[in-house]
Parts: structure tokens; C-alpha cells; sequence
């Protein structure tokens, strides 16, 4: 299958400057990036075709061979691994130096998911060549119900995640030997390769990163200083929460490589469907049955509220499709604290099973009142007769 053009893929042209060319790569990387896209390989696939592309149109000799040779540039004996092979950086390293630490590192780093208001449960490198790494945030969808989400509740979440191994205390060694400097990258984590005018950066893989290796690594936790762990932690939902909400519990996420920083957890909140209620935003609607004899002679009626029973009064002639409004018993906002209010339509409802009796009296009945004492049919009639012979 032919690749696609370079300058397609970021809707660029030839001869577009490299601020233009960096500015259409931001918007795409964070349309595409896996972390706003799980679970889609589409989306995946195409986050690594235009990271390939913006390595390539961002430097100014691997572009000028593009514009000349097309993609045969990067193939064969002309530069090296074409295709998101050997002769390309990961997908996540460019998106990395291109948004460098605005988004706290590539594939995944907490910075990236405060921007989306994602949060999810990265794995990716947090850049940088150092013993001590941060530990990844994790990302928890937590269910609650509707009264839950009003008062506000505290629950216990079971987390698998990695935490200080117990044997090494998060140190990696298992004695006193410690780490050592890497000779392979020399403390840099990285290693670079030079072909012609291509340079290639890789992770190190004697210490995958980290710049130091271990002497003697614990047997427990292989030198990482982590092992898998469940977990229970207690968190508070606040009163006024909705499907959404994304709450932070700091340093509750992955322990750091080799006692570096733990990562934060991330609880997002999804509240579900009420029997009786809907929400929006603030407040709450719901749609009580009303007897016939309460909307013709007016009355007290019962309705329910997330806080028990109340009560309201119905006018005589009150109309199905009538809203009452009960103010303050919505829910609580969770910026500004201010309560919404409970709208509450009434529907009549009509009786269905009468005797001979009850039906010989309400035909009695709605004899006796007329046509004069049904307003809304009579409006009704007058504006139908040009359409029906009355």
C-alpha cells in the first residue's frame, strides 16, 4: 500500500515555513494521541504517520531529500528504516520535544492528561536520563448514584498499581553496592547512531533510560525498585458532582522508578440514570401522576425530593402539563455552592375502572357543566372550525 504524502498528512504545503509545518503537527498530535483515543487503532495508526511525517518535514536536510526523492529517500541504501522503522524516533519521543514540558514528556505523563482532562493510566517515558523517574498516573471510573452525587459520599477504591518494593525499599539494590553510571549511554539514557546526515536516538537498552544501572538488583522488584501491588484508598466525593467530573487524588498513582515521585490518581465520575429524577446541570425535574378529583377541586399533594417527602398545594383547575417549582432542592453547584431547584409536572391522571354506577354519575356530571367549563377545548374548537363541520 503506497504511503501517503508527508505534506497531506499535515495539511501543509511544499512551501510552508517550520513554524506552519510544528503548528498543523500540535493540532494533529493532540486530535490523535492515544491517550485521548483508547482503545482505537486508527486513531494510533495515524498518530504515528504524522509524528513520522513532522520528523521528516521538521529538518531541513531529511525534507530537502523528501522534495527530491519522495519516500525512496528513506529507503534502501538512501538513509535507512523508512515506514516508522529503524530510521525513526517513536511516535511518542517527537510528540515529547515537540510539546516538551508543557505536557510533563510523552505517551502518557500526567501533563498531558490535565490538558485533556483525561487522566489515564499512562505507561510512556517521562523523559530525561535519571535514576529516579516519576511513577505514572492512573486513571479510575468510579459509578455513584444520584443521591450519592447530591450529598457527596466517601468511598474505598480497590487500585492495582505499582508501589515501593518492600524487600529494597524502592532503592533497586539489594545491598549496599547501589547504582552505577551506565557505560553504554554514559549516564545519558539515550544512545545516537549517525548515517550520512541521519541521526537516530534510541532508548539505552542496558538501562532502559535511566542513565545508571544496578550492581547487584533485588530479586523481588528486578532493579525497578516497583512491584504490582492491589491497594485500597479512601477518597471524599464532594456534593454536586456530575458524569464528568474528574477528581485528583495526589500521589496516589504509580510509585516513581527507584523512589523517585509517585504519580496522581485519577478518579472520573459517571452518575447513574434516577427512576424518578433527571438532572441538568443544577437541577432536577421529575413528573408526578395528579387524581382526577385533586386537579378539578384543587388540593395538597405528596411528592417526592432527594431529601424525602414535601408537599405542594394544587389549585382547583389545574391542568395536565402544569410545573410546580420547589426551590432549593435541586443540587448543590460545585463551584459556587448554590442550590438548584426541583420542577415537579403534574399529569392527571384519568380513572379506568368504573362501575355502572360512578359512570352513570360522571356523564351526569359532565352534562351538567358544559362545554363553558372546558376553556381549553372550546379555544381549541374555535380555531378548528375552518377545518371541521361543527
Amino acid at each position: 500500500m503506497a504511503k501517503a504524502d508527508y505534506y497531506e498528512l499535515l495539511g501543509v504545503s511544499k512551501g510552508d515555513e517550520a513554524s506552519t509545518i510544528k503548528k498543523a503537527y500540535r493540532k494533529l498530535a493532540i486530535k490523535f494521541h492515544p491517550d485521548k483515543n483508547p482503545d482505537d487503532a486508527t486513531a494510533e495508526e495515524k498518530f504515528k504517520e504524522i509524528g513520522e511525517a513532522y520528523e521528516v518535514l521538521s529538518n531541513e536536510d531529511k525534507r530537502a531529500a523528501y522534495d527530491r526523492y519522495g519516500h525512496a529517500a528513506f529507503e534502501g541504501g538512501m538513509g535507512g528504516g523508512g515506514g516508522g522503522g529503524g530510521g525513526f524516533h517513536d511516535a511518542s519521543d517527537i510528540f515529547s520535544q515537540v510539546f516538551g514540558g508543557a505536557f510533563g514528556g510523552g505517551g502518557g505523563g500526567g501533563g498531558f492528561d490535565d490538558f485533556f482532562g483525561g487522566g489515564g493510566r499512562g505507561r510512556g517515558r517521562r523523559g530525561g536520563a535519571s535514576a529516579k523517574r516519576p511513577g505514572s498516573d492512573l486513571r479510575y471510573d468510579l459509578e455513584i448514584s444520584l443521591e450519592e452525587a447530591a450529598r457527596g459520599v466517601e468511598k474505598e477504591l480497590e487500585i492495582e498499581k505499582e508501589a515501593a518494593c518492600g524487600t529494597c525499599e524502592g532503592k533497586g539494590s539489594k545491598g549496599s553496592a547501589g547504582a552505577k553510571t551506565c557505560t553504554t549511554c554514559r549516564g545519558q539514557g539515550a544512545v545516537t547512531r549517525q548515517a550520512g546526515i541521519f541521526v537516530q536516538q534510541t532508548t539505552c537498552p542496558e538501562c532502559k533510560g535511566a542513565g545508571e544501572v544496578i550492581a547487584d538488583p533485588c530479586a523481588d522488584c528486578n532493579g525497578n525498585g516497583t512491584t504490582a501491588e492491589t491497594t485500597r484508598i479512601k477518597i471524599r466525593i464532594p456534593a454536586g458532582v456530575d458524569s464528568g467530573t474528574r477528581l485528583r487524588s495526589s500521589g496516589n498513582g504509580d510509585a516513581g522508578f527507584r523512589n523517585g515521585p509517585s504519580g496522581d490518581l485519577y478518579v472520573f465520575i459517571n452518575v447513574k440514570d434516577h427512576e424518578v429524577f433527571e438532572r441538568e446541570s443544577e437541577n432536577l425535574y421529575c413528573e408526578v401522576p395528579m387524581p382526577f378529583g385533586i386537579a378539578a377541586l384543587g388540593g395538597e399533594m405528596k411528592v417526592p425530593t432527594l431529601e424525602g417527602k414535601s408537599s405542594i398545594k394544587i389549585p382547583a383547575g389545574t391542568q395536565g402539563g402544569t410545573v410546580f417549582r420547589l426551590r432549593g432542592k435541586g443540587i448543590k453547584d460545585l463551584s459556587s455552592g448554590y442550590k438548584g431547584d426541583l420542577h415537579v409536572e403534574v399529569k392527571v391522571e384519568v380513572p379506568t375502572k368504573l362501575n355502572s354506577e360512578q359512570k352513570e354519575k360522571l356523564a351526569a356530571f359532565t352534562e351538567s357543566i358544559g362545554q363553558k367549563n372546558s376553556p381549553l377545548q372550546e379555544s381549541f374548537l374555535d380555531k378548528a372550525k375552518k377545518f371541521f363541520d361543527f
